[in-house]
């Protein structure tokens, strides 16, 4: 990749010293023993003292080489004082896992009932924030019928274009357990409103979350390429159009080591379940366009390295002079998750997450790694054979891809001018590009993989969360950002740090033994762990960490199961040729 590899040459130029390069180490070192809360650092005698001899078995507690001890810096994440303990496990030689738990159980911390306020604008979107007349409304109406309903004004921490006073929110009643919220939440819904129990400790309020006491966890994956000998690699499994978890991805590649990656298509109505919804680049080959110019995990495989860059795509279908623009790849035309696509798209073409916007008029191009078969449905399609021999006009749509060709789907207006391409016996040549935010086109070798993701977190060493920008402000329903960016959620994070290396990082949420991250504190948190870009990958149920072939966080959904999902980061013990 021209960009890339470019970037990788000034790392190398800027390369730490070994000494240094160790201090860099001590911040995902332990703060001090397995289980044990954060307290002043022992001499560099006593931690000389206390090598654990179980290394060579992988497994290092509080230690570092003497000429590296420092003090490791905490997270930024909470009241300041808050106790941490962090256990490191060596997975492969430059291959680290770190756990960390920060805080402790509060009890000031309560479940309480939200209420959905609706919306006096028909386009606007019922959500639990509203104006403050209309907020003081719905709680004097409430009060009145026996709900001792409250209203609350919600401030969120400032991000890069984003965040602010959000307005207010209505609640009732502070409770020990969900279970006793049930009959308040019933009660607001026999008024007339609807409601849902929520968990206090889940806010993201400004002015509270810089004193929450917790509790958290987290597990990070540093992967340093001067000393790891593996790969790493994206993976989609079998075809683009069916979701595994993250460990069946790991276990079919043999991987060390591997966390969830992008956002992908999660309900069929929005396209092909499982279909990366962003910029998908796996083993070389461009199969997803980008939404807008959102950023993304750009890997170089071989080499262990990776770069968080924004990416736009392009892409045509021509015949020797005439040349037609492709509205995406390897989905369901019509269909465009997350939206970000050509300016006929409705309702909009900028990145608009969890949106599916629509275009009747489509060209779409696909691959053999979609599936066993194309989206079935009215419209067209022409297959090619691996020369880009057209050998099939099909008057509907839903065939099978040649191994080493491709097909092409229209719909709508589309029809015509690919029937005027496309005849019998003609010759197509279909590009599909990633260009950079300098105008670069990508170049992916075989090793080369980019995940999506979004928003930004951290862009060279600052915060910089860029969530209106990369689609989760929605002016026509307030709830998404409140409710997806500024409240805590399970959270996974890629990014890489100043000495090179790659970290990959897992937040558990959606629990009272682990309240999650908002995005501020997402980038807080990719900040502290030394980080210089970072982008948020998909989270929520989604988040998964797999390390030696086990699940080692815990997912949010129901019974701690594993969500499937559309493609993972994985960690390979050998530099070979990946094969998805």
């Amino acid at each position: 990749m021209e960009s890339t590899l470019l970037k990788s040459a000034l790392k190398k130029n800027r390369s730490l010293s070994a000494a240094a390069a160790l201090a860099a180490l001590a911040l995902l070192a332990p703060a001090g023993p397995a289980g044990a809360a954060a307290g002043p650092m022992p001499s560099a005698a006593s931690k000389a003292g206390s090598v654990n001899q179980g290394h060579a078995a992988g497994l290092v507690l509080g230690v570092l080489p003497r000429d590296a001890a420092k003090p490791a810096p905490t997270l930024d994440l909470g009241a300041a004082d808050l106790p941490e303990s962090r256990s490191v496990t060596t997975l492969a030689p430059g291959v680290t896992r770190t756990s960390i738990s920060r805080g402790a159980a509060n009890p000031a911390l309560s479940w309480t009932a939200e209420v959905t306020i609706p919306s006096s604008d028909p386009a606007v979107s019922a959500s639990a924030l509203s104006d403050e007349p209309t907020a003081r409304s719905v709680a004097a109406q409430l009060t009145a019928a026996g709900v001792a309903a409250r209203m609350e004004r919600v401030m969120s921490p400032e991000l890069a274009d984003a965040g602010g006073d959000l307005g207010f929110r209505v609640r009732a009643g502070e409770f020990g357990s969900r279970e006793a919220a049930a009959d308040t939440v019933a009660r607001i819904k026999t008024s007339g409103y609807s409601s849902s129990v929520w968990y206090t400790g889940w806010d993201g309020d400004a002015g509270s979350v810089d004193q929450s006491r917790g509790p958290w966890n987290l597990e990070v994956l540093t992967i340093d390429p001067k000393e790891f000998d593996g790969e790493l690699a994206a993976t989609f499994g079998a075809d683009l159009e069916k979701r595994e978890t993250t460990s069946q991805l790991a276990a079919a590649s043999g991987a060390l080591a591997a966390v969830n990656a992008g956002f992908f298509v999660f309900d069929p109505k929005a396209g092909a379940e499982g279909d990366p919804a962003g910029a998908g680049v796996y083993s070389g080959q461009v199969l997803s366009e980008a939404v807008g110019d959102r950023p993304a995990l750009v890997i170089d495989g071989k080499k262990a390295e990776a770069d968080v860059e924004r990416l736009t795509w392009r892409g045509t279908v021509s015949a020797g002079g005439d040349v037609l623009p492709l509205d995406g790849i390897n989905r369901v035309p019509g269909l465009i998750r997350n939206c970000g696509g050509t300016p006929d798209d409705v309702v909009t073409s900028r990145p608009l997450h969890d949106v599916t916007c629509t275009d009747a008029d489509e060209i779409v191009s696909f691959s053999p790694e979609f599936g066993a078969t194309t989206p079935a449905g009215p419209g067209m399609e022409v297959v090619l054979d691996a020369s880009g021999h057209v050998t099939a006009v099909n008057g509907s749509r839903g065939t099978s891809v040649p191994a080493g060709g491709a097909s092409i789907q229209a719909i709508g207006a589309e029809i015509e001018r690919l029937s005027a391409l496309a005849k019998p016996g003609a010759t197509l040549k279909v590009t599909s590009d990633l260009v950079d935010a300098d105008g670069k086109q990508l170049m992916p070798g075989s090793s080369s993989h980019v995940v999506n993701g979004g928003p930004m977190l951290v862009r060279n060493g600052g915060m910089e969360v860029t969530a209106q920008r990369d689609g989760m402000v929605h002016q026509t329903n307030p709830g998404m950002f409140y409710g997806w960016a500024h409240k805590r959620n399970p959270r996974t994070i890629a990014g890489t740090d100043a000495a090179g290396r790659v970290v990959l990082v897992t937040a558990d949420g959606r629990q009272t033994d682990s309240l999650g991250l908002s995005l501020q504190e997402s980038a807080q948190v990719a900040k502290s762990l030394g980080l210089t870009d970072a982008i948020n990958l998909d989270g929520g149920g989604s988040t998964t960490m797999v390390a030696k072939g086990a699940v080692v966080n815990t997912p949010s959904n129901t019974g701690s199961v594993e969500r499937a999902v559309g493609d993972a980061i994985v960690v390979l013990p050998s530099r070979k040729t990946f094969e998805r």
